[in-house]
């Protein structure tokens, strides 16, 4: 079974058994601690358990002829869990993932799942018409379908002769 888990770290051998030697491998090394050391420092230690983490769910903007279409991956959540506010061209995406209570017995060997609050927010490409935005959630993904106006859909030009 799983008695020791450990962080996959491809340079492990290199540090421990010298191996590949050289000096390259060396500064390598020592990058890649200061990196992590330097994204400890900024971001905090990551804490899967806890109930106020924030997180930040997959997103993408596309955009067609007629309209801006964004869509985020909210596996688990239902749209009571979500608020999308458009204002001024912007829009914003925010809820809460609320992590299950794990029985007594329970341990855990693995913990790579988010909880807790998330909040998205984005300028959009092109103005869009606030009062035809329409949204809908289905299978963990929520899909906004924001209509441009008028003015910011492309228009073809005809060349005269």
């Amino acid at each position: 079974m799983l008695e020791k888990l450990t962080q996959w770290n491809p340079l492990r051998n290199v540090r421990e058994h010298g191996e590949h030697g050289g000096n390259g491998i060396k500064e390598l090394s020592q990058l890649q601690e200061s990196i992590n050391h330097l994204f400890d420092k900024f971001f905090g230690e990551r804490d899967v358990e806890s109930e106020n983490a924030l997180w930040f769910p997959a997103i993408d903007v596309s955009e067609t002829a007629n309209e801006v279409i964004v869509r985020a991956d909210l596996p688990g959540l239902t749209k009571k869990d979500v608020d999308i506010v458009l204002q001024d061209n912007v829009l914003s995406i925010q809820g809460e993932k609320k992590r299950k209570k794990k029985a007594r017995n329970e341990n855990v060997y693995i913990a790579e799942r988010s909880y807790g609050h998330f909040y998205q927010t984005m300028t959009l490409p092109v103005a869009v018409q606030q009062d035809k935005v329409a949204a809908t959630f289905a299978n963990g993904v929520l899909s906004i379908r924001l209509p441009k106006i008028e003015g910011a859909k492309p228009k073809r030009i005809a060349i005269s002769t």
